[in-house]
């Protein structure tokens, strides 16, 4: 059999990464796809039209088809998995590949099988879903097969999920449907409700990543967004600030805090313990927001470090559970167990 068609998807609400067995990350692109409003025909997928958010004609919709981790359009997501994977496999397609697909640790089992049965409808072979947080635990380094407790915070696009591990599986595990996306979203509705600006979903993100912090007096930065003025209706343009920024989105900081906060204070003892010792690793995307960790440190009393490469974290994390299936696949969500 080759095993270099054996893949790994980290399907995010923002961005799919593909994990090759034996090649490593082959592809990262937006989990974006354009479709042609009336045919329902797809125009482009991943980065070409991401390109086109929100810059379409009526007819067009550049649209995502996973809202907080989980599928929202079947036919959509089908559609974008299918050409993801003709894009990575083999092109002589012979062999058809199995494929392990992350998902968010509070992902219910009608969603599991909407995910199961779209990856087997793309044309993979086999398919196993993990959850995001043992993906990205064995992704940032972490030897989940000890007996040793570990933490890990994943805060992607859609959603973040908080897990203790050990011995390989997820001792306790919480997820809250907070994200990248809601910072983008509460930095939009800040702006439109201080400056009557109207911006859209990319100016938003680009604020959050060039001068958004989440710790006071970590970041002292400012950039200048241009909008729609909601009284004139003309274009404008002003200057967001760091500060700007943490006001706009201590809610969602918050909901996040809420959530790491119950999962430590129902830890065991020994594992809680542990966790002291190693402090807790933070992956995801959504990790990357300036100052994240040292927020997290203060309000939990736990170290908290940002892995080496938190975006990468849980397809690379598929990529070693490809490489040790036949120890993991007992522990595996699989269409026979789903069904």
């Amino acid at each position: 059999m080759n095993l270099g068609t054996d893949m790994g998807i980290d399907l995010g609400t923002a961005t799919v990464l593909v994990h090759l067995r034996g090649k490593g990350i082959v592809l990262h692109e937006p989990s974006v796809v354009a479709i042609e409003q009336n045919s329902r025909q797809v125009l482009a997928v991943g980065e070409e039209a991401r390109r086109m958010l929100g810059r379409t004609p009526g007819n067009i919709v550049a649209t995502r088809p996973l809202r907080e981790g989980v599928i929202a359009d079947f036919d959509v997501a089908e559609v974008m998995l299918r050409h993801f994977i003709g894009k990575v496999s083999d092109r002589r397609r012979l062999l058809r590949p199995r494929v392990i697909v992350c998902i968010p640790a509070a992902t219910t089992s009608v969603e599991k099988k909407a995910v199961v049965e779209a990856i087997l409808r793309s044309g993979a072979r086999d398919a196993f879903l993990i959850e995001e947080p043992r993906a990205a635990a064995l992704g940032a380094g972490l030897d989940i097969f000890e007996p040793t407790g570990h933490m890990v915070i994943d805060i992607g696009g859609g959603t973040t999920d908080i897990a203790v591990l050990s011995l390989g599986e997820t001792v306790i595990s919480e997820s809250v449907r907070v994200g990248g996306d809601k910072f983008d979203e509460a930095i939009a509705r800040y702006i439109k409700k201080e400056y009557n600006l109207l911006i859209g979903e990319r100016t938003a993100e680009a604020l959050k990543i060039e001068v958004g912090t989440a710790f006071a007096g970590n970041l002292d930065a400012e950039m200048e967004i241009r909008g729609r003025d909601m009284v004139s209706g003309l274009p404008r343009s002003l200057y967001a600030n760091s500060r700007h920024v943490l006001e706009a989105i201590q809610e969602p900081l918050e909901d996040i805090t809420r959530c790491v906060r119950n999962v430590l204070e129902i830890t065991p003892p020994e594992l809680a313990g542990d966790i002291i010792d190693h402090g807790i690793i933070l992956t995801g995307g959504g990790a990357m927001l300036n100052g994240l960790d040292k927020m997290l440190t203060h309000e939990t009393g736990v170290n908290v470090y940002l892995a080496d490469d938190p975006i990468a974290c849980v397809a690379l994390g598929t990529g070693k559970a490809l490489e040790q299936l036949d120890k993991i696949t007992h522990t595996l969500i699989s269409p026979k167990r789903l069904a």
